[in-house]
């Protein structure tokens, strides 16, 4: 660890002066800050934390729940996010490498195309923790997250208690996303039976870019236009989509009564579950999530020996995983779930 990190400070002001776009000075002022921030002591396990985005209201949270749970572990933590970009994700891993990290904490904003970050860090000697969404195609040492399939089993089974027959639209998030097709995954273990059936017809189905709620806004106008508004259910990925979902509705005056699923329980999201104009949203406890993540990524460090109970299959290896429980959120149960977790305050969601 120490020799490997005396190397590396040497190649993180390396790396540094040749980033695209930096001007001369900018670069000595690139090596000066990289100095300052490298690990010194040799034997506290230094952990890169890398985001796709910082974007959405979730991500800060799990950012400052994990930095915090592996500073309360003794250890020390650095955050970059990519936002939405593969080229600087890989780039933001090399640069954490070259300043010495112990193991990496990735989500990735591409599953497929993170693989180069694992590779890239076992050359290195540098574990890596799939936080929330899983690298495809790679040997991840770890992977930490919910049960992803289950989100989108909770997302279809609440639409279907509002609505079981009609015209179906799936809202997607991103296609780069493990995630999002594992929510899709789930979502059709419930409506592939009724669609079998002919109880529902699934007239649109399509994923988001980027999880941009802009573009699931687009997404939902088409699916309506090539309905003439005859849209029964949505089916939407998270609450970032589902607003745009809603704004859609909204405009040709179908917001609150078309049933309309999401995820994260985002503040936004469980307001407009409480007014009744999104159906449901879906809590993953991300004080568990970090907690949990940052344990790993502590002990990954430390070569320490780290107890899963399955494993997750990534088209290349069967990766030691700790899968966590989510939970639906209806209007009926934001006091018993993110209230009384502590999650949102109760005044901030109802406005009274």
């Amino acid at each position: 660890m120490k020799y490997r990190r005396i190397l590396f400070s040497i190649l993180a002001v390396i790396l540094l002066a040749s980033a695209a776009g930096c001007s001369s000075s900018q670069n000595e002022e690139h090596k000066a800050s990289a100095k300052a921030r490298l690990i010194t002591e040799d034997e506290k396990v230094y952990v890169g934390f890398i985001l796709d985005t910082l974007q959405d209201e979730r991500w800060y949270r799990d950012k400052e729940l994990f930095e915090t749970q592996v500073k309360e572990l003794g250890a020390e933590v650095k955050t970059l996010a990519a936002n939405g970009s593969t080229e600087v994700q890989i780039s933001q891993a090399e640069l954490l490498i070259a300043e010495g990290v112990d193991v990496l904490a990735v989500v990735p904003y591409d599953a497929e195309a993170a693989a180069e970050i694992v590779e890239l860090a076992h050359k290195a000697d540098v574990k890596v923790v799939s936080y929330d969404r899983l690298i495809k195609n790679a040997d991840v040492d770890y992977y930490v997250s919910f049960d992803n399939e289950k989100v989108g089993e909770l997302q279809a089974s609440e639409i279907v208690k509002k609505k079981s027959k009609g015209k179906f639209a799936y809202i997607g998030g991103a296609e780069t996303d493990n995630n999002a097709v594992l929510f899709r995954k789930g979502a059709m273990k419930v409506l592939q039976p009724l669609i079998d059936k002919g109880d529902i017809e699934l007239v649109y189905d399509q994923y988001t870019e980027k999880w941009d709620p802009a573009v699931a806004e687009r997404n939902m106008k088409k699916a309506l236009k090539k309905e003439g508004n005859k849209i029964t259910a949505v089916v939407a990925a998270n609450d970032g989509t589902a607003g745009g979902v809603i704004k859609a509705l909204s405009a040709s005056g179908l917001a609150g009564t078309v049933p309309v699923s999401g995820q994260d329980a985002e503040l936004e999201g469980v307001r407009r579950v409480y007014k009744e104009i999104q159906s449901m949203t879906v809590y993953k406890p991300i004080v568990t999530l970090a907690k949990n993540a940052a344990e790993v990524a502590v002990k990954a460090g430390r070569n320490e020996n780290i107890a899963t109970e399955t494993s997750v299959h990534n088209g290349k290896a069967d990766v030691p995983s700790i899968l966590l429980e989510p939970i639906a959120v209806t209007k009926d149960n934001i006091q018993d779930t993110v209230v009384k977790d502590g999650y949102l305050d109760k005044k901030d969601i109802t406005g009274e």
